[in-house]
């Protein structure tokens, strides 16, 4: 084996019981201090304590990666809300987005009904209550979230902020709608689930979910 060095590699100089590795320290790369491990420790799968002592270890980490995304992060990391729970993605969780009332009940239950067929689990903003201000549930459940479900019936302004939050995050969104003129134009482009909201379109509705949400997972969630 030969350890790496810039462009250099260097010889590795083995014995019977003792390894020793040349390097050569690059100063134009600024050097990361153990502060800065200790901000994304649980990324690294370290604790904070382990730092605090000098010894070696392997861990299954990619230091560059997680040290690359978080000075991205950094420099793009909105203003009004965190999006920190990026980090914390649950598997099993599909996010729904809708406009609140008795009318869109039925159609969160045909929800919740396909993604409990393969072992997934609904949440709405109004099932959770963990930070002060609303905006910071909403995003903290679209950005944990596996799939990201919204509902453009009624062009409700707040489910299209969500969409866009949930597209500039990354995820998997799937529109749904009771009328095709619920769309608006600027993501229009984009395949949606058209729906009737009596009990044989809410029952077609949960199959298409279902069908779209196993083509997305890939398996049924154990």
């Amino acid at each position: 084996m030969r350890a790496r060095s810039g462009n250099r590699f260097l010889p590795q100089v083995s014995g019977q019981r003792d390894t020793s590795i040349q390097y050569v320290v690059d100063g134009s790369i600024h050097p990361i201090s153990n502060k800065d491990l200790e901000l994304f420790a649980d990324q690294l799968g370290v604790t904070k304590n382990t730092l605090m002592h000098t010894h070696w270890r392997v861990c299954d980490a990619d230091l560059f990666r997680v040290m690359l995304l978080n000075q991205q992060k950094v420099a793009t990391e909105p203003k009004v809300f965190s999006s920190d729970s990026i980090h914390r993605q649950e598997d099993d969780l599909v996010s729904v987005m809708m406009p609140f009332g008795a009318a869109f009940t039925p159609v969160y239950a045909a929800l919740q009904a396909a993604a409990g067929a393969l072992g997934l689990r609904c949440a709405r903003a109004d099932d959770i209550w963990e930070h002060p201000a609303v905006i910071q549930d909403i995003v903290n459940l679209i950005a944990r979230a596996r799939v990201v479900i919204c509902d453009c019936s009624g062009k409700n302004p707040n489910v299209f902020y969500e969409i866009g939050i949930a597209h500039s995050l990354g995820k998997e969104v799937v529109l749904i709608a009771q009328f095709n003129d619920g769309v608006p134009f600027d993501v229009r482009h984009l395949r949606y689930v058209h729906y009737l909201a009596n009990k044989e379109g809410l029952k077609k509705l949960s199959k298409a979910i279902q069908s779209r949400l196993q083509t997305v997972v890939g398996t049924a969630v154990k």
